[in-house]
């Protein structure tokens, strides 16, 4: 009996050091399936998360919006990759007073800032419209309902015209759904794309395909590009990306991505992420070497975030200490007075309008 008692304690004793050295199990959510946020998120799971430890899992999504909202509330989500427009559009709603939005992004934190996203916008090769600033009053493929694009397109509509896309011309698909409708019912003029380039979706087009669709190109010397270029990025989309669809590179729009993380104060998930981030700093030359092109345009540093943005204090110590970039902390965001439901409130599902 003595024995089997200490062969017993003696394998639930290996059994404890076992699972004491498994690795954690994390989930970081993304975009389509055919965006560049997937392929970055994989290359995390290859490249950094290993040596961390961590099995990560690269789960797809709807964009940007979606991710906020499951880094928040879906069990095993730890990261997300979401874009600068929609994070700060959910601070702004907040600091007006929507309480959802203010419990949603009040404990989301930055890990690092990553790089430009290119916007693009899609006609007919036949359209009339050449320029972004050609869009107003167009039937637009905003993206899919609850994305990051859709966001993207809403506040750039905004920006360019001073009044909201018209709900009557706006629509919300995938990007694979809308150009189906844009090239066969023609029931779309336009249909909005966010991806990084190089872009799957552009990348696997036939040659055919330039007989079918077009880029709209961005006018910086246009009077509506003064207010954009506020909140957006002006990027080149290079011709040797798209060699099926593009002649010569044509001027274009960018948003910022960023990966995010939780507030997370239990012990366990901070050194994970903590040791994550070490990981990522470490094999940073090798993502950029053998991870998305992408990877080549992120600096490992700790930029000054804007109003209401903060780092994650963890992840910030490492990229502190691997490569001596100082991060400042930002300022609260004031209160202002709540609002009724506009349009950028109802694609984050806010609100529904009256």
């Amino acid at each position: 009996m003595t024995n089997l008692v200490l062969r017993v304690l003696v394998a639930a004793g290996m059994l404890l050091h076992m699972s004491a050295f498994a690795a954690a199990e994390y989930k970081i959510v993304t975009a389509s399936s055919r965006g560049t946020y997937i392929k970055i998120g994989q290359d995390l799971a290859q490249f950094a998360a290993p040596a961390a430890d961590v099995k990560l899992e690269v789960l797809p999504s709807a964009g940007s919006a979606e991710n906020v909202r499951r880094l928040r509330y879906d069990a095993g989500v730890k990261l997300a990759l979401v874009q600068s427009d929609v994070y700060q559009a959910f601070l702004d709603i907040a600091a007006g007073g929507n309480a959802e939005a203010r419990d949603m992004i009040r404990p989301l934190r930055v890990v690092m800032p990553l790089y430009n996203e290119e916007i693009y916008f899609i006609v007919r090769a036949d359209s009339e419209l050449n320029y972004i600033h050609d869009i107003k009053n167009a039937r637009i493929s905003a993206g899919e309902s609850g994305s990051g694009t859709a966001l993207t397109s809403a506040t750039l509509y905004r920006l360019m015209f001073g009044e909201p896309m018209p709900q009557a011309n706006a629509s919300f698909a995938s990007n694979e759904q809308a150009l189906i409708k844009l090239v066969t019912d023609k029931t779309v003029d336009v249909v909005a794309v966010v991806a990084g380039q190089p872009a799957k979706l552009l990348v696997d087009m036939k040659p055919e395909s330039r007989k079918l669709i077009k880029l709209l190109k961005f006018d910086r010397d246009h009077p509506s590009s003064a207010a954009v270029l506020k909140t957006y990025f002006p990027s080149d989309v290079l011709a040797r990306n798209y060699p099926n669809l593009l002649a010569t590179d044509i001027a274009g729009l960018a948003v910022k991505a960023f990966l995010v993380t939780y507030d997370f104060r239990l012990k366990e998930t901070e050194g994970h992420l903590r040791n994550l981030t070490r990981s990522l700093c470490q094999n940073f030359a090798t993502l950029q070497e053998k991870g998305h092109p992408k990877w080549r345009e992120v600096q490992m540093a700790l930029p000054n975030l804007g109003r209401g943005w903060f780092y994650y204090p963890p992840s910030a110590q490492e990229i502190r200490a691997c490569m001596a970039g100082p991060a400042k902390a930002a300022l609260p965001v004031p209160s202002k007075p709540a609002k009724e439901c506009p349009q950028q409130e109802q694609i984050l599902g806010l609100c529904k309008p009256g």
